[in-house]
């Protein structure tokens, strides 16, 4: 049997609304495609101190969506599953794509992201020195450890008071990164592409709603299938052979930066939104390849 790994929030919804019900469609069409290996399924929170995990064979992050605001119980949690039964993805990959440093070690590896400081806890960000270093009108500030746009801020040259005592705040207790606002973000939108077992099988755009900034569904945004160019596809095939091992899933956010110039945004392998939704035969090239690693 295969977990597919969820948070409390989303496993047995009554009366879903859409954002519910997209994650039980992806869910669906791809215990589908494992069903047609023979291969039964279970959708399991992966906090659930009483769930029996002896029965389980492997285990697929899909919906994890709070492990970042429960970090601690996550990381041991962790500790404890592996190596009981293989996860995919690994806990070495999850690891490192937990912290956003890991940005820092694909650009070491010649994958271009947006310019990117990062300050350690316990240091201070000073950011209108930041914007006239970078030569910028304005920046985002995030932690370093995060998800689904939470403690990110956008701020100006006129207005940049507030979010710096929040950031010098936050640093007390959290790493956080800086990097120039991506003007793209909200004049083209953002570009996922997900990558399976190393090859791209389809992309989506994801745009803000007016007057911000996040493109998040969960914040107003929207997605729209996409047909990803050949230099996109190369470009995220690229960045996902960074990883420290080749990933099962993953998905590129790539944008065009202010140089207009590829570059990636976030390079997701733990628990990505895969829009499986828009691409049922994505969902089932995903379950050949976990069906293959499971036999």
């Amino acid at each position: 049997m295969i977990a597919l790994l969820t948070d409390s929030r989303y496993l047995n919804p009554e009366n879903p609304n859409w954002y519910v019900q997209n994650i039980l469609d992806d869910d669906r069409h791809l215990m589908e495609g494992l069903a047609k290996h023979g291969i039964r399924t279970v959708r399991v929170n992966w906090a659930d101190a009483d769930f029996d995990w002896t029965q389980v064979q492997a285990a697929v992050f899909r919906t994890t969506w709070d492990y970042f605001e429960k970090f601690d119980q996550f990381r041991s949690w962790l500790e404890k599953v592996q190596g009981r039964f293989p996860l995919h993805n690994s806990a070495e990959l999850v690891r490192w794509n937990w912290d956003k440093h890991y940005l820092k070690d694909l650009e070491r590896l010649g994958i271009r992201i947006p310019p990117t400081r990062v300050f350690e806890v316990g240091e201070s960000v000073r950011l209108q020195e930041l914007l006239d270093e970078f030569q910028c009108a304005g920046g985002i500030v995030k932690p370093t450890v995060s998800g689904a746009a939470l403690h990110t801020y956008r701020f100006s040259r006129m207005e940049f008071e507030t979010v710096e005592k929040l950031a010098n705040s936050l640093l007390r207790s959290r790493a956080m990164i800086f990097q120039p606002f991506q003007n793209s973000v909200v004049e083209r939108g953002e570009l996922s592409l997900i990558v399976i077992d190393g090859n791209v099988t389809h992309a989506v755009k994801k745009v803000a709603k007016p007057g911000d900034f996040r493109v998040q569904d969960d914040h107003g945004g929207k997605a729209f299938s996409h047909e990803a160019s050949i230099e996109e596809i190369l470009f995220a095939e690229k960045a996902v052979r960074a990883c420290p091992t080749l990933p099962v899933y993953a998905r590129v956010d790539i944008i065009q930066d202010n140089e207009g110039k590829l570059a990636v945004m976030e390079l997701e392998v733990i628990e990505p939104e895969l829009f499986l939704r828009f691409s049922p035969k994505a969902a089932h090239i995903l379950a050949d390849v976990l069906a293959e690693r499971l036999t």
